[in-house]
């Protein structure tokens, strides 16, 4: 698996904990939820570091922590 959908499957993995759908994480983080669906899916973009700040942030957590897979 490489980075990209190891971190997709981290936001879902952290979403999940958080109690969180994808349509409140992508409010809470201000991105589209097609685009947290992308993220998260088999074929994920590269997100900016912008974007995976605001997601470790909506979801409560550290970036490192976020980063860390």
């Amino acid at each position: 698996m490489d980075n990209r959908r190891k971190l997709g499957f981290k936001i879902y993995t952290l979403r999940q904990k958080s109690g969180l759908t994808q349509t409140e994480l992508a409010e809470k983080a201000q991105i589209s939820v097609k685009y947290l669906q992308n993220l998260e899916g088999r074929n994920p973009k590269n997100p900016s570091f912008d974007v995976l700040v605001r997601i470790a942030k909506a979801l409560n957590t550290e970036l490192w922590k976020l980063l860390k897979f």
